[in-house]
């Protein structure tokens, strides 16, 4: 699998200004400018409906939608640091080692949190704490782990974009990292959103209309039966 990744060449198409979409054998890559693309989130806490990352395209005028990051039992509240603008989902600071922060079409900070304390932060518009996958100089920080799930992932390339990642197909972290490490992707830190049937995509734009989603999790759901997105609360987007 991993050989195949290599050798194949990127194609890619255009979603939008800023915004170009790519598989990769089963990787799928979308590639956001965000200085040209305003990024945006979808928050349920902030009044809205818990839904598919497809309808959350539809409701909130979406290009892209990408899983924000994990939630917790109550299915509304992020498990790390969550704030967008006034509204903060989540106030508590844990242990997970990579910050987003964002205005729109301003460049995103990508902050390695190594500390219990964020920087300041004040001047973005959303703020989001996720589980670090890559850290700061390229380094793959996941132990080996025979366990392995489909993934939605969110990356920074060495030009400051975005990269939204998706691979229904299961890896182990440290493996899913090597992977990103060795593909043409400049690939330089890299924080986990989502995996399991959770994981999702969807792209509507450019013609392109695509809604996928995971389903693959050790000890929760073995095996590769789903398929439908699953409701989520919190989303990363691209305005169209």
């Amino acid at each position: 699998m991993l050989a195949l990744f290599l050798i194949a060449a990127i194609s890619w198409k255009p979603v939008q200004p800023g915004v170009d979409y790519a598989t990769i054998d089963s990787l799928h890559v979308v590639r956001v400018d965000p200085r040209v693309a305003r990024l945006t989130a979808g928050i349920a806490s902030e009044g809205h409906p818990m839904q598919t990352a497809a309808q959350w395209c539809g409701m909130a005028h979406l290009s892209v939608a990408i899983n924000l990051g994990m939630f917790n039992a109550d299915q509304r509240t992020h498990t790390g640091y969550l704030r967008d603008g006034k509204h903060v989902n989540n106030p508590a600071v844990n242990d997970y080692r990579s910050v987003l922060a964002f205005k729109p079409l301003q460049p995103v900070r990508w902050i390695d949190l190594d500390g219990a304390k964020l920087p300041d932060v004040g001047a973005y518009d959303v703020v989001v704490q996720n589980l670090r996958l890559i850290a700061g100089n390229r380094r793959n920080v996941w132990a080996p782990s025979d366990r392995k799930w489909s993934e939605a992932a969110l990356a920074i390339d060495g030009s400051g974009r975005l990269l939204f990642l998706f691979s229904r197909v299961p890896y182990t972290m440290r493996d899913f990292n090597e992977l990103l490490l060795r593909l043409p992707l400049d690939v330089r830190q890299a924080m986990h959103l989502e995996g399991g049937p959770e994981a999702s995509l969807s792209i509507h734009g450019g013609g392109i209309d695509v809604d996928l989603c995971g389903s693959y999790e050790t000890g929760f759901m073995a095996n590769d039966s789903n398929r439908q997105q699953w409701p989520l609360p919190n989303v990363l987007g691209i305005a169209r």
